[in-house]
């Protein structure tokens, strides 16, 4: 809608601007040019007006387009800059700037470089006021107390990078329950890219992509309505990109966040790009529980392992338990010790054994 507003917003002013352009061009032709004077000139001026306006229609997407990607360019940019820095900074710059304007006046004056001299005087001065505002900001100490208002002894948070998401986490779903924990903080960032790529999904012939691209957009509606985080959907596409992953670590490197993802290639791409990575995947391995070789722990043998005899158990997150000599209690719970853990890039596996009777300890 907004987009709309601005097209059309623009389209009037190119064909105000078109109209008073070939209003006062024609006149000034007829004149150089010697020709008879047209008898419909206004004509002309409203078909002036109507081609450029109709030029400035077909050009503003493009225009939209750049100035999306320019501020998010910039924002990303200025995010690094303390906010006290640029407020200073802007004091500094305007008065500069009036010191420079009433330097300017006689300046003017002077033949021939006056108006050259005057404009290099007020461009200096106003580097120099910013610089000077800047390299002395801990003589304003009283400002920063007054901006910020934090509490003695309590040092200055930093601002948290924006969070992209991709579609594999939004599908996956548990992104809601970590943000819904306060783990993460800053604003999340959803691109125009991979909502389409969602709707997409969601729009499939097959039934499991369908049902996986309405669980993914019912998971953003509900993060929206029920987290208390600044959720955006940023409509910014690279049209020269066509991989969606590509996009995601192109938006990020814009706009200076970190991607949140559960794809192991997507991982590595942004690995070799320099771009941050939270990986919900990794996350989840690292908050399983803790099991050391010696631990005794209940399994339910579900199923017989790879190797003969073996027996696959699983706990309440997943985590696989192999157990040597298992395979004759698949259907039963057991008393297993833990023999060793492995850690590989799937998750973790606990290899373990049955216990022995207490008769036998008791022997031993």
């Amino acid at each position: 809608m907004l987009k709309s507003i601005f097209r059309i917003l623009l389209t009037i002013v190119g064909f105000v601007g078109g109209f008073e352009l070939f209003k006062v061009a024609v006149p000034s032709l007829v004149v150089a040019t010697g020709l008879p004077a047209p008898q419909e000139s206004i004509w002309l001026a409203l078909v002036g007006g109507a081609l450029v306006g109709l030029i400035v229609y077909s050009i503003t997407p493009f225009i939209i387009l750049h100035l999306g990607n320019v501020a998010v360019w910039t924002d990303g940019k200025m995010r690094t800059i303390p906010t006290q820095d640029i407020i200073l900074g802007v004091i500094g710059l305007i008065v500069a700037l009036l010191i420079g304007v009433l330097i300017s006046f006689p300046l003017a004056r002077i033949p021939w470089v006056g108006p050259y001299l005057s404009l290099a005087v007020t461009l200096i001065m106003a580097y120099l006021g910013v610089t000077f505002m800047l390299n002395r900001k801990e003589d304003f100490s009283f400002i920063y107390h007054q901006l910020s208002r934090r509490v003695p002894n309590v040092p200055e948070r930093k601002s948290s990078p924006v969070k992209v998401l991709d579609t594999s986490v939004i599908i996956d779903g548990r992104i809601m329950d970590i943000c819904r924990t306060g783990f993460i903080e800053g604003e999340i960032v959803v691109p125009g890219f991979v909502l389409e790529e969602l709707r997409h999904i969601a729009d499939s012939s097959d039934l499991l992509k369908r049902n996986r691209g309405r669980r993914g957009l019912d998971i953003l509606n509900r993060m929206q309505k029920e987290l208390d985080m600044v959720i955006k959907i940023v409509n910014i596409d690279f049209e020269d990109i066509g991989e969606v992953d590509s996009k995601l670590v192109k938006l990020a490197q814009t706009m200076g966040g970190v991607i949140l993802t559960n794809d192991f290639n997507l991982n590595k791409v942004c690995e070799l790009q320099g771009v941050i990575v939270l990986n919900i995947n990794e996350l989840a391995n690292a908050v399983k529980p803790v099991v050391l070789p010696g631990e005794e722990m209940s399994a339910h043998i579900i199923k017989d392992g790879k190797e003969a005899g073996q027996g696959v158990a699983y706990l309440d997150d997943g985590t696989m338990i192999v157990v040597e000599g298992g395979k004759r209690f698949i259907g039963d719970t057991i008393d297993v010790l833990v023999t060793s853990v492995l850690q590989t890039a799937a998750g973790r596996m606990i290899f373990a054994k049955p216990k022995p009777p207490l008769s036998v300890i008791m022997k031993q």
